[in-house]
């Protein structure tokens, strides 16, 4: 094995292109391991973490191009794929305006000079807020995709924006649909009178995607972060998109949904919802609410819409031959549907460790012999990180554990679809779905995978495209992720 560490001076580039530069690269033969990032504080942190030795000095603006290969010949390799990865980074993102037109400096002056009414805003944490207020001062919502944000600052900005008759989706908003336009991680739907507003990323998205699937199409998706409607917050950024959907006529209802939220904030918004004039339905997670799937089928029942079958295909299952571990594994990377899921199996199964807030909670290792579900998109996660619906290397490693480990009795994994998630995730996750299950069966086990796909047929990766490349690594594959969840329960022997 050979490391090889550089430091390009003053060759900035933007983050999240980088981390699609990162993938590419680790992707070449011989490559074992590659990150090529901004020599931020954070990022190199990271890197000596994993064992990079990055030179002292090395600064934001920096580049670090850092590899681990099989041998010397293989570093020749992977620094061609790092330049030819560049260099199409460089052609995608030229400038087609005039050669001595000078770019704005800041996110408040592109706002002005472009007109722009919604800015999106995704640096670290620590500079999200500054560019956040900026956006909103030049008269623009904003479409705030950064977490590790305080809900301090959360609170103060959301109070800027409504003084500013603008909105804050977000902090931490991954999923938005404005005027048919996608923003973030979102699926490609189809046009329709429903208005969603969302207190979740991919809650959202398994919304619209039931929809979608029901033959129902999407107005507008305004996310509001995950907080929104906690006591904290007090959901002061729903109650600005309800109004906006209120007078949007392209909306005829409306549904809201939510990680669990507060009693109180949600009796408030249900109330001042009533006086809109407006259909509102609900898809509030929490103990004794319904899934999402039940709470989408009431929507559309109401709404005088058939409810569909889901999709879903079963594996065949496996000899009895064949001994089972006891405990169920959750490995997710959306964390309301690892909410969702935490709920529906705490019903049939008692306690799950989680990283979710909830008790029982799980260690820095986010490891437990008993029943887990683990949210690999929580923020402690992902700093330094790219988001696991971006860069899934993360649980890759933790199925590859747990296929080890005897008391893993059910892998229950989900995956999302859509724009900004990675280009190929059936096809990886189902390179590991494979060699878990090998690695099981070698060891005289049983391990049955369960899926919950969030996705649509129109998505660049395909839906029933990416089920069916599942389904043929033994993996039972479901549309809805409750039932994704029910069906891991039931084949656990669903008792406490």
């Amino acid at each position: 094995m050979t490391v090889h560490v550089e430091l390009r001076r003053g060759a900035y580039h933007d983050s999240v292109s980088l981390m699609q530069v990162s993938r590419a690269v680790a992707g070449s033969p011989g490559v074992q391991a590659a990150q090529v990032a901004m020599a931020t504080e954070l990022n190199v942190d990271v890197l000596r973490q994993m064992g990079f030795d990055v030179p002292e000095g090395a600064g934001p603006n920096d580049l670090v191009v850092a590899l681990r290969v099989d041998d010397e010949d293989a570093v020749a390799a992977g620094l061609a794929a790092v330049e030819d990865a560049l260099r199409a980074l460089t052609a995608s993102s030229s400038d087609t305006g005039s050669a001595d037109e000078v770019p704005p400096a800041t996110l408040g002056s592109a706002v002005r000079r472009s007109g722009a009414n919604l800015a999106l805003v995704s640096v670290p944490g620590a500079h999200a807020v500054t560019e956040t207020y900026d956006a909103i001062a030049a008269g623009a919502s904003v479409m705030l995709f950064s977490d590790n944000v305080s809900v301090e600052d959360e609170v103060a900005l959301k109070d800027a924006a409504a003084a500013a008759d603008v909105l804050v989706m977000g902090p931490d908003c991954g999923t938005a649909l404005v005027g048919g336009v996608a923003l973030g991680f979102a699926n490609v739907v189809r046009p329709g009178p429903v208005g969603i507003v969302a207190a979740s990323g991919t809650g959202a998205q398994q919304a619209m995607c039931l929809l979608d699937a029901a033959g129902v199409g999407v107005s507008h998706c305004l996310g509001v972060g995950g907080r929104d409607l906690k006591a904290a917050v007090g959901g002061r950024a729903t109650r600005q998109a309800l109004r906006a959907l209120a007078e949007d006529a392209s909306t005829e209802w409306v549904l809201v949904v939510s990680k669990p939220p507060d009693d109180a904030v949600l009796d408030s918004i249900r109330a001042e919802a009533a006086d809109l004039g407006l259909r509102v339905h609900w898809a509030t997670l929490g103990a004794g609410r319904p899934d999402l799937t039940a709470a989408t089928e009431a929507a559309l029942q109401a709404e005088g819409v058939a409810v569909p079958d889901w999709p879903a295909t079963q594996a065949d299952p496996e000899g009895a031959t064949l001994a089972t571990g006891p405990s169920l594994r959750g490995l997710f990377c959306g964390g309301t549907l690892a909410e969702e899921a935490l709920l529906v199996a705490t019903d049939a199964l008692g306690p799950i460790a989680s990283n979710l807030g909830h008790e029982p909670a799980l260690g820095a290792t986010t490891t437990d012999p008993g029943h887990v579900v683990v949210d690999f998109g929580a923020d402690e996660l992902t700093r330094g990180r790219a988001h696991p619906m971006i860069d899934p290397t993360l649980r890759m490693e933790r199925i590859a554990a747990e296929a080890a480990d005897p008391t893993c009795g059910v892998l229950l994994l989900d995956l999302v679809l859509g724009h900004g998630a990675h280009p190929d995730p059936a096809g990886e996750l189902a390179d590991a779905v494979r060699h878990a299950r090998d690695t099981a069966h070698a060891d005289g086990r049983a391990l049955p995978v369960v899926v919950s796909l969030t996705g649509t047929d129109a998505d660049p990766q395909g839906r029933a495209r990416c089920a069916d490349v599942l389904a043929a690594v033994g993996a039972s594959v479901f549309l809805s992720n409750a039932a994704a969840a029910r069906h891991a329960v039931a084949l656990l022997g669903g008792t406490r």
